[in-house]
């Protein structure tokens, strides 16, 4: 893959007393709280940057499941695309660093959690005309913007919207593709039930 917006690793730093380099961040560095969810490959916590209070969310992945499901370039392709995002509607990226067992992934923390959970608890399980046509309004000029970056998310869907108190919030940028070229996609991929009629058709696809 092509590498967007010149792509470079986080920053590392030198220890004071050797030639040996360390990542920036460590396990160490953060306070974990509360669970926030989990996924096939590891667990998503409330955590707090102990020198600088700073609350995040620290999505942390196990290395051996990630190999043995192959999706190494995957996951490197992913932390390419959303570390170099910027925009409101999009949750940020800030940094990443690993161990020998584990990959962290060190996100914004957005208050209110999924909106698929938040449209459950509502009444019948709709917003109002009002309210949807806000939050369709915030997600179309964040899929403008990624469309302007070359960006496909590929599989947008309410699990994959946070709300952060009214602000509508893109993540999961697992399937997302950087794709500059005008050719079209022929990848299957993304979640089943949220599929466009081209995918499920077998037809190629763009932004």
């Amino acid at each position: 893959m092509s590498q967007p917006y010149n792509y470079k690793k986080v920053p590392e730093k030198r220890h004071k007393d050797t030639d040996s380099y360390k990542p920036k961040w460590t396990i160490e560095d953060f306070e974990l709280g509360k669970a926030l969810g989990r996924g096939k490959f590891g667990q998503v916590y409330l955590a707090r940057e102990k020198k600088s209070k700073f609350i995040v969310a620290l999505k942390i992945l196990d290395k051996k499941q990630l190999i043995k499901s192959k999706v190494e370039y995957q996951l490197r392709r992913e932390i390419e695309i959303q570390s170099f995002l910027n925009h409101k509607n999009i949750l940020k990226m800030y940094g990443f660093f690993a161990d020998k067992t584990k990959i962290y992934l060190i996100l914004e923390y957005a208050l209110g959690g999924e909106l698929y959970k938040h449209l459950q608890a509502q009444p019948n399980k709709r917003y109002s005309e009002t309210r949807t046509a806000n939050y369709i309004k915030q997600v179309a000029e964040a899929l403008s913007y990624l469309h302007l970056k070359d960006v496909i998310h590929r599989d947008l869907k309410p699990e994959n919207l946070l709300n952060s108190q009214g602000t509508i919030k893109i993540a999961d940028f697992g399937w997302s593709v950087y794709a500059p070229q005008e050719g079209r996609r022929e990848t299957l991929c993304g979640t089943l039930d949220y599929l466009p009629p081209e995918m499920v058709n077998g037809d190629t696809h763009d932004k």
